[in-house]
């Protein structure tokens, strides 16, 4: 099956996981990299890429 580039976009891009809770929050990734960004579950900053599976 052919992947659409918009659908890729709009699932993947600027989302992301946090490591203790696994909540997913949608974010730029330039803040995440500077730790700007916390879990609004948790409070946590250590997060990680969605990760895209197959």
């Amino acid at each position: 099956m052919a992947k659409i580039p918009e659908a890729e976009a709009r699932t993947f891009r600027n989302i992301f996981v946090c490591r203790k809770c696994k909540h997913k929050m949608r974010a730029s990734s330039l803040k995440v990299a500077q730790g700007k960004v916390k879990c609004r579950n948790c409070n946590s900053s250590v997060l990680r890429p969605l990760r895209k599976k197959g």
